[in-house]
């Protein structure tokens, strides 16, 4: 086996990984959406359908002007596209997450 581990086990391709997590309807609209450069993959921008996702990865995307950003922590590869329920096991939404405390304001001046 080559130095590059085997997809479904170390590493998922990003639109396969997509299409399971059911973002979109089909894993070609899932294609097209990261070719449009929509996906950051923890914080760089891809437009490669084939990106290498491990669990761990931050996904940030967002599919159009009036839709909100989402950001996504990938906790495990996906093994099928199963149900709704399945597929939010597989990442943990950080979109709604508080922000983090910052410092106080400043005095004016």
């Amino acid at each position: 086996m080559s130095g590059g581990g085997v997809e479904d086990r170390d590493w998922q391709r990003l639109d396969k990984w997509l299409w399971c997590a059911r973002v979109a309807k089909t894993r070609a609209l899932c294609a097209r959406l990261v070719t449009q450069g929509s996906v950051r993959i923890n914080r760089q921008p891809t437009d490669k359908p084939h990106a290498r996702l491990r669990p761990g990865d931050v996904l940030t995307f967002a599919f159009g002007p009036r839709t909100p950003v989402r950001i996504w922590r990938v906790l495990a590869l996906a093994e099928r596209r199963g149900p709704a329920p399945e597929a939010r096991r597989l990442y943990e939404d950080l979109s709604d997450a508080p922000a983090p405390a910052g410092p106080p304001d400043a005095p004016e001046a």
